[in-house]
C-alpha cells in the first residue's frame, strides 16, 4: 500500500492535523459554518475575539466592500467569555473541532482576566492574543505597534496560561520584525501574521467615510503580497519560530505561497464571506497536491528560503 503523505504540522507545542485554519473575526464561533463543511476536518478554527464580558462593537455601517477585498470596522463584537464557555464551546467539543480562542482587551489586565477565565475549560487547544486590531479606540494594535508594550503583555499572559500561546501581529507596526522578536522572546510559542491594514473609503456623493469608525481594516486579495513579504521577513529574521500566515488566501496556490514563505500553517479569512466552504475545499486540494507529488506539508514549509536568495531584500525601486 502506498503511504499518503502527511498533512500534519507542529506549531511549537501545538499539533494540527493539517495547516488549514480559519481567521478570527471571519468565521464566527465556527458553528455558523457547520452546515457548509466538516469543522473537524480543519486544522483548527480561531474564534471571534473574546472579551471578558459581551461587547457590542462599533455602530453600523461597519463593513465596506473594496475592489480587491473589504474594509471592516466591526470593533471586536462578541458574546463574552461566559456565554462562549456555556453555549459555544460545548457544541464545538461535540463536533470534534480544534479550537483556538482569540482574546483581546483594552488593557493588560483585561487580557489576563480572559485567559484565566478560559484556563480550566476543556476543548481549547491554544490561545491567540489579538494585539493588532485597528478598529478599537484602546488596546488592539496599540499593544502591537510597540515592541515594549508587546513584550509586557505577552509576558503577563504567558504567566497566566499553560496552553500554547499565539500572538497575532500588526502589519501597521513600525518594525514588524522587532514586534515579532519581542513577542517570541516574551513567551509566544507561535506568531500569526498579518492582521488587517488600516484603510479608508469615502462616499463621493456625501464626502463622508463609508464606515462609522472612519477607518477600517483592509483584508482580502489586495493585501496578500504584503502579507507574504512580511511572513518571509519574519521567518528569515527568526528562523525556527512557528508562523501562521494570514492575508488574502482563497485558493491552493495562495496556501503554497505562504508555506514557501515560511508559514507552517495558514488562516483563511475574507474568502469565507464569498465561499463558506472554502476552508474544507483547501484541505482536500492540499491533500491531493501532496499525494500527487509524494511530499508532506512539512517539506513545503520554507521552500523559498532554501531556494536561491533574492538579489535584494528591499525589492525594486518605484
Amino acid at each position: 500500500m502506498v503511504k499518503i503523505p502527511s498533512l500534519s504540522v507542529e506549531l511549537g507545542p501545538l499539533a494540527l492535523a493539517n495547516p488549514i485554519t480559519t481567521a478570527s473575526g471571519t468565521f464566527g464561533y465556527g458553528l455558523e459554518f457547520a452546515d457548509f463543511l466538516d469543522l473537524s476536518a480543519l486544522g483548527a478554527i480561531c474564534t471571534k475575539g473574546l472579551s471578558l464580558g459581551p461587547h457590542a462593537g462599533n455602530p453600523p455601517p461597519r463593513i465596506c466592500e473594496t475592489a480587491a477585498g473589504m474594509l471592516n470596522a466591526i470593533g471586536l463584537q462578541n458574546v463574552g467569555t461566559e456565554v462562549f464557555l456555556a453555549e459555544k464551546l460545548p457544541r464545538l467539543r461535540e463536533l470534534g473541532v480544534t479550537v483556538i480562542a482569540n482574546v483581546w482587551g483594552d488593557v493588560e489586565e483585561d487580557y489576563v482576566a480572559v485567559v484565566r477565565a478560559l484556563e480550566e475549560a476543556d476543548g481549547i487547544a491554544a490561545v491567540e492574543l489579538n494585539i493588532s486590531c485597528p478598529n478599537v479606540e484602546r488596546g488592539g494594535m496599540l499593544f502591537g505597534n510597540s515592541p515594549s508594550a508587546t513584550a509586557s503583555l505577552v509576558a503577563r499572559v504567558r504567566a497566566a496560561t499553560v496552553r500554547p500561546l499565539i500572538v497575532k501581529l500588526s502589519p501597521n507596526a513600525p518594525d514588524l520584525v522587532e514586534s515579532a522578536r519581542a513577542a517570541h522572546e516574551s513567551g509566544a510559542d507561535v506568531l500569526s501574521l498579518i492582521n488587517t491594514l488600516v484603510g479608508m473609503a469615502i462616499d463621493p456623493e456625501t464626502a463622508r467615510p463609508r464606515l462609522s469608525f472612519g477607518t477600517g481594516g483592509l483584508s482580502g486579495p489586495a493585501i496578500k503580497p504584503l502579507a507574504v513579504r512580511m511572513v518571509y521577513q519574519v521567518a528569515r529574521a527568526l528562523p525556527g519560530v512557528p508562523l501562521m500566515g494570514i492575508g488574502g488566501i482563497s485558493d491552493l496556490s495562495d496556501v503554497l505561497e505562504f508555506l514557501a514563505a515560511g508559514a507552517t500553517a495558514v488562516q483563511i479569512g475574507t474568502a469565507n464571506f464569498r465561499d463558506p466552504s472554502v476552508s474544507g475545499r483547501l484541505v482536500s486540494e492540499l491533500s491531493a497536491y501532496c499525494e500527487a507529488r509524494r511530499v508532506s506539508v512539512r517539506e513545503l514549509v520554507g521552500r523559498a528560503h532554501r531556494a536561491a536568495a533574492p538579489a535584494s531584500d528591499a525589492g525594486a525601486e518605484g
